[in-house]
């Protein structure tokens, strides 16, 4: 139930961001009649035929420069930083060989020998 109405909050907040510009008109539209008689700034000149469109401008250009300052942080987010460093040459020594030691297995072990060892291990032959 939680994560249900929280995956609704988040859709509805994502959604809000891109109509932004949607809701102010709606406020708009919804509050004409007051918007006209108090916040309009021509309600002195009367042949304007505003009506609050001022008001409504005004609301609409504040919006988009949020809009700009939120992509200008987003874009400073994404910045990636390049780092560049001078190449580095890597040098290997040649392998050392081990000397050759004498045989330490104890002597019954190298005569040991088993029937069942062929049985088990039959290698692949060459199909030609």
């Amino acid at each position: 139930m939680f994560n249900r109405f929280v995956t609704y909050l988040l859709l509805l907040a994502l959604i809000s961001i891109n109509l932004s510009r949607f809701f102010t008109c709606m406020g708009f539209e919804l509050n004409r009649n007051y918007i006209a008689a108090n916040l309009c700034e021509n309600k002195a000149k009367p042949y304007l035929h505003c009506n609050g469109k001022c008001y409504l401008m005004k609301k609409i250009r504040q919006a988009e420069e949020n809009e700009k300052k939120q992509n200008n942080k987003d874009r400073f987010n994404r910045l990636v930083v390049s780092f560049f460093q001078e190449h580095i040459g890597l040098t290997f020594l040649p392998p050392v060989s081990a000397p050759k030691l004498k045989n330490k297995f104890p002597t019954d072990m190298v005569r040991y020998s088993s029937r069942c060892k062929g049985a088990i291990f039959k290698p692949p032959r060459l199909l030609i």
